[in-house]
């Protein structure tokens, strides 16, 4: 009878912990689809989330917090916040459920200490919209109209206007466009809506029209007769990579700035939280936001250099395979990419220890790289093997890295994970550059040496970095809370 009434109590408060999810998804669709108001839990997206991982989310958070953040902690900041009508924002509510807990709060002083906190969004300037083409739709590209579509809000950030293919643009190939956007062997089904409107020759997506354009080359395109001005292209092809070529962009009417998806020559190359800060948004025309792999490793490389300093290092890289390999055996321009993708390890070189100089120029000549492509679709690791000048242990080491991912101005490039099971697979999805795994982390005994294992979604992290890099050029400045 005891162990009756003790399973039916588990069952019935956890059906209370689901309804106050459910509480928490109702508010955080409200405050986005009306306010623009984006709620995040320690930085993991909420929007368009099911209970159960709502749930999870809050369960994973005690690698950053003393021990998990309960739903009903969140739910009522959340609740706070929706009565406060703030502007368009971005804001982050287990930080604040955290700060919370630094001391007992009865209802009045957290309305009270959450008003405070969001007092400066209320000042906060909002921004206008500006225009989004995607040269190019293989894998970054249609990741990247997924994201902007949605977070398109109320359209007042990025706004997805048009898709550019070499393809010729008819019936059929709209129906394959739409159809590799709607499902994804890697990242499952998009999570919205998407029709094919022939006669305009676009995609409908969540009910905003895309125009599906087709070129040859960069400077071959009139977008102001689709009523596109002042766009921003972003380059997804890897077939303009230097200032000349890249410039061709610029040629096209309704053509303000293009970012590339790839590292650039003789253009400012950008990891966002990094060195954005070293171009000037409204005087930059053409942009880098580097490689995947470089995305991964400079913003722990920046934090380590900061505190530590690097001595040295090396970079092993073990990547997912990529389109540019062959399926099966077959003549490849470079050493072993030939050979079959699925079946084999491939050691490759990787350009990674030279791009980190370009983002940290401290680090110039530093650091070797190599990398391995591995069997398997996406989600990558870097191994980062540095001597460092300041000696350290492990326990000051992880405290670094806890605060980095905590607090600062990386918070949104580097995540804690503190799980001793993690494998590539549970990294697909992460909207963090960085994973940092800290139970592979190996400080030597003299704590002169440092071994860290740097885990990355390949292509959603890397996405969400040239998003960030995105609104930073176009000027979108939405507040946020972290």
């Amino acid at each position: 009878m005891t162990h009756t009434s003790t399973f039916e109590e588990e069952v019935r408060h956890h059906t209370i912990k689901q309804n106050a999810a459910v509480r928490l998804v109702e508010i955080v669709s409200d405050l986005w689809f009306n306010q623009e108001v984006e709620l995040v839990l320690l930085r993991n997206q909420l929007i368009d989330r099911r209970v159960s991982s709502i749930l999870q989310l809050h369960q994973h958070t005690s690698a950053l917090a003393d021990h998990s953040l309960t739903i009903f902690e969140t739910v009522r900041i959340a609740e706070i916040i929706r009565e406060l009508h703030l502007p368009p924002s971005r804001i982050d509510i287990g930080t604040l459920a955290i700060e919370a807990r630094e001391s007992v709060m009865d209802e009045q002083s957290l309305s009270f200490f959450v008003k405070r906190r969001m007092a400066p969004v209320v000042r906060h300037a909002t921004s206008e919209a500006k225009d989004v083409v995607l040269y190019g739709f293989g894998r970054i590209g249609r990741l990247l109209a997924r994201e902007l579509a949605n977070k398109a809000g109320s359209g007042k950030g990025l706004c997805l206007r048009a898709i550019v293919t070499r393809d010729r643009v008819d019936k059929k190939t709209l129906e394959k466009r739409a159809g590799l956007l709607r499902k994804d062997s890697i990242h499952g089904d998009f999570e919205g809506t998407i029709d094919v409107d022939v006669e305009k020759q676009a995609l409908i997506i969540n009910g905003a029209t895309v125009y599906v354009l087709s070129t040859q080359t960069p400077e071959g395109l009139d977008y102001t007769r689709y009523g596109i001005r002042g766009a921003l292209i972003i380059d997804n092809t890897g077939a303009y990579r230097n200032e000349q070529e890249l410039a061709r962009h610029l040629q096209s009417k309704g053509v303000g700035q293009v970012l590339l998806t790839a590292p650039g020559k003789d253009i400012p190359n950008v990891v966002f939280g990094v060195n954005e800060g070293q171009v000037a948004p409204a005087a930059t025309q053409l942009c880098s936001a580097a490689s995947c792999t470089t995305n991964a490793i400079c913003p722990v490389l920046a934090v380590i250099e900061r505190e530590y300093g690097i001595v040295k290092g090396h970079i092993e890289t073990v990547h997912a395979y990529t389109n540019d390999q062959n399926l099966v055996d077959n003549m490849h321009k470079k050493n072993r990419r030939g050979r079959a993708a699925a079946l084999n390890m491939v050691i490759t070189e990787t350009g990674a220890g030279e791009a980190v100089a370009k983002i940290l120029p401290s680090l110039a000549g530093r650091l070797t790289s190599n990398a391995i492509r591995v069997p398997v679709p996406n989600g990558s690791l870097a191994i980062l093997q540095l001597a460092i000048q300041k000696p350290t242990e492990m326990s000051n080491l992880l405290s670094t890295l806890k605060s980095a991912a905590l607090t600062g101005h990386l918070v949104e490039q580097i995540k804690y994970e503190n799980n001793v099971e993690l494998v590539s697979s549970d990294i697909v999805g992460t909207t963090a550059a960085s994973v940092v795994d800290i139970s592979a982390t190996i400080v030597s005994s003299d704590g002169k040496n440092i071994i860290l294992y740097v885990w990355y979604d390949n292509e959603y992290g890397y996405t969400h970095q040239v998003l960030r890099l995105a609104n930073y050029l176009s000027g979108i400045k939405r507040f946020t809370y972290y």
